[in-house]
This record gives structure tokens, C-alpha cells and sequence, in this order.
């Protein structure tokens, strides 16, 4: 299939996609924000209706766009290539969202510091060798060596932007995962990697005028610290929380920048809520983030709030919030999906061929 046209439903713009691209990465190119997670049709963050037009749907995990999804016209859009010339879609004509800088393939970089964060996190510290990859906080980037065996994998970027480019993530080792193994096994510092991004759409509107709401867990603290780290530094006027859930002392980290960022805004406020079975004797707060938001706040309404981790994690809180007023359109979800390969579907449940 040659060059498309991918039209968005209702407003009529129009973004070309280039011959072997997807839906999303030509959407991004253009500086359109749609919601994705996976790239790999395993979490259907980006399930979209195709209005008119066709499109090779590939293999998709069932459970991310189920049999009744399909038959009503969605469908994965990170799969997702147009059959016909034209393709329509609907997308909503609010572009009330910042542009996305378009995402950048084989970014080569250098790890630059490699540092135990947690026994099962490590943080790593990467700088382009070109120019510095622009991103807004809360985005992530494509990290992996098919040469060692490493598929690329999602890692949000841990801090904000900065002039000589560094970008900080954080590597959570998953059980049998090749590319986290690889990260913390086998990478050092001076090792040439390649990077590609940025993606995603967890991120703040910078003209939030509201207080402000973080919850995280594991290594779903990473976007947290870049959205935190950017409304800070830009002398962000309203109250910032971070609240952390940790089994044990041994998951809180980063409790140096924590404490100079209290010392230095007294409007941010950093607590850890232990989840164990034997918390510190010193712990303000126990227990799950869902059962304990009442002793932080009862009345969410008019805050933005920030959630991520996996995706237990992010449902339990998400629904949480909402019972204490949050408005909908003020909570924003990053989950961090199982890294499964995609399997094919049954023929009957195919989309498209």
C-alpha cells in the first residue's frame, strides 16, 4: 500500500501516513495526542473507530479489542496500517492538549550512570549523542538491542527536560523479562544504546491552575518525578502531593530530592504509605492508597491528579479518587501493562486480512 490519508472525524483534518506506517506513529508525527501505552496491540489504550476506510488491523492481543469492539468498528491503532487511500477515524476535535513533538527512530545515546535504585529498580541515566530529545513530561521512551535479545520495551522518563539533554528512567526487573534482564545485567556505564521516542500521552496541561494529586507505585514513579520536576522548577503556585505505596523502607527511594524539594516548596508534599506486613515505627501512613485517601483529603474536587502503575494499581486508585469528587476530566492514568508478546486470534475474530 502506497502513501494515505488519514482523516480525523469530525473536524476533517487530515494527516498523511507514510507507506508501512501505523495509524498512531503517523498521528504523532503530525503532533496528535492519542492515548497509547503498549505499542504492540496488548493493551488497547489506543482503541479508536475507524469510521470509513479500511486498514490492516495485524495481531492483536483479544483481550485489548474484543470481538464486539471489532464488529462495531474499532480498532488498535499502534497496529493499525490503512488498506485504502483514505482512511477515517474518530478523533475529537479538542486540541486542548499540547502538541507532541514528533518521535525520533534510533536515537543513538550513551549510558552515562547506572544506579541501583531499589533490589528490583534501577535507574539509568542516558545522553544523545546528537541533539537532545524533546519531550514533554510523562513520556516514555522505545528502549532495547535485538542483537542481545532485548525487544524494545516502554521506560517513562524520570525527569524533566534539561539543556544537556540527560534523560533518567527507571528499570523495574520483570520475572523472565529479556529486555529488563538485559538492562540490569548485562548494561554499563559507556555502553552505546538506541533509543526511539518520545511517546505517550500522560501529560499535564501547563496552564493547570489547580492543586495537584500524585499517586504511584514501583517504578510507576518514574513519570510522576518528570511531571513533578516540571511544574516545580517553573514555580508552580498551587499544592503538589506525591504519594508513594512501598511494601517495605527497601522500595522508597529518592528520598534526597524529596526532602530538598519540600525544603525548597513549601508547597509540595512528599508521604510514603507502607503496604507490608511489618511497616517502619515511624510511618505516618499505612495500608493501600484506595483505603487511606481519606486521611489525606476528603474532597478531591477542582485537584488534577496524576495516577501510575500497574494497572491493579491505577484502576483501585482511579476509582478512589472519583469517590471523594474527582472530576473525570482531571484524572489522568498511566498503566504499566505485562510486557506479552501478541498472540494471533482465532481467523473468525480477525478484523481485517
Amino acid at each position: 500500500m502506497g502513501e494515505a490519508t488519514i482523516r480525523l472525524a469530525p473536524s476533517g483534518k487530515e494527516v498523511r501516513c507514510e507507506p508501512g506506517d501505523t495509524v498512531l506513529s503517523s498521528l504523532e508525527r503530525a503532533g496528535y495526542a492519542l492515548p497509547n501505552n503498549c505499542r504492540a496491540g496488548a493493551c488497547g489504550e489506543c482503541r479508536t473507530k475507524v469510521v470509513s476506510g479500511d486498514v490492516d488491523q495485524g495481531v492483536v492481543l483479544d483481550m485489548a479489542l474484543s470481538a464486539a469492539e471489532r464488529d462495531a468498528g474499532y480498532r488498535l491503532m499502534c497496529m493499525a496500517k490503512p488498506i485504502d487511500d483514505v482512511v477515517e477515524i474518530e478523533f475529537g476535535t479538542d486540541d486542548a492538549m499540547p502538541k507532541l513533538f514528533p518521535p525520533r527512530d534510533r536515537v543513538a545515546c550513551v549510558v552515562t550512570e547506572k544506579t541501583i535504585r531499589t533490589p528490583k529498580i534501577v535507574e539509568l541515566r542516558i545522553r544523545p549523542i546528537g541533539d537532545p530529545i524533546r519531550f514533554w513530561p510523562g513520556q516514555y521512551l522505545m528502549v532495547g538491542d535485538g542483537r542481545a535479545g532485548a525487544p524494545p520495551r516502554p521506560y517513562s522518563i524520570a525527569n524533566a527536560p534539561r539543556p544537556d539533554g540527560e534523560i533518567a528512567l527507571l528499570v523495574a526487573r520483570v520475572p523472565d523479562g529479556r529486555t529488563s534482564g538485559w538492562i540490569h545485567d548485562r548494561l554499563g556505564v559507556g555502553d552505546r544504546i538506541s533509543v526511539a521516542g518520545p511517546y505517550g500521552t500522560f501529560i499535564g496541561d501547563p496552564g493547570t491552575d489547580t492543586p495537584v494529586l500524585c499517586l504511584a507505585a514501583g517504578s510507576g514513579l518514574a513519570p510522576i518525578l518528570s511531571l513533578t520536576d516540571a511544574a516545580l522548577r517553573r514555580g508552580f503556585r498551587h499544592k503538589v502531593t506525591l504519594l508513594y505505596s512501598a511494601r517495605t523502607t527497601d522500595d522508597v527511594f529518592d528520598e534526597g530530592l524529596m526532602a530538598w524539594w519540600t525544603a525548597k516548596h513549601r508547597r509540595f508534599d512528599f508521604r510514603v504509605t507502607y503496604t507490608g506486613d511489618d511497616p517502619p515505627d515511624d510511618a505516618r501512613f499505612t495500608g493501600r492508597i484506595p483505603d487511606m485517601l481519606g486521611d489525606l483529603s476528603t474532597d478531591l474536587g477542582g485537584h488534577s491528579i496524576f495516577i501510575a502503575g500497574s494497572p491493579e494499581f491505577v484502576d483501585a486508585c482511579s476509582v478512589a479518587v472519583r469517590e471523594f469528587g474527582a472530576d473525570d476530566d482531571h484524572v489522568f492514568v498511566e498503566r504499566y501493562h505485562p510486557q506479552s508478546p501478541p498472540e494471533t486470534p482465532a481467523p473468525e475474530r480477525l478484523a481485517t486480512v
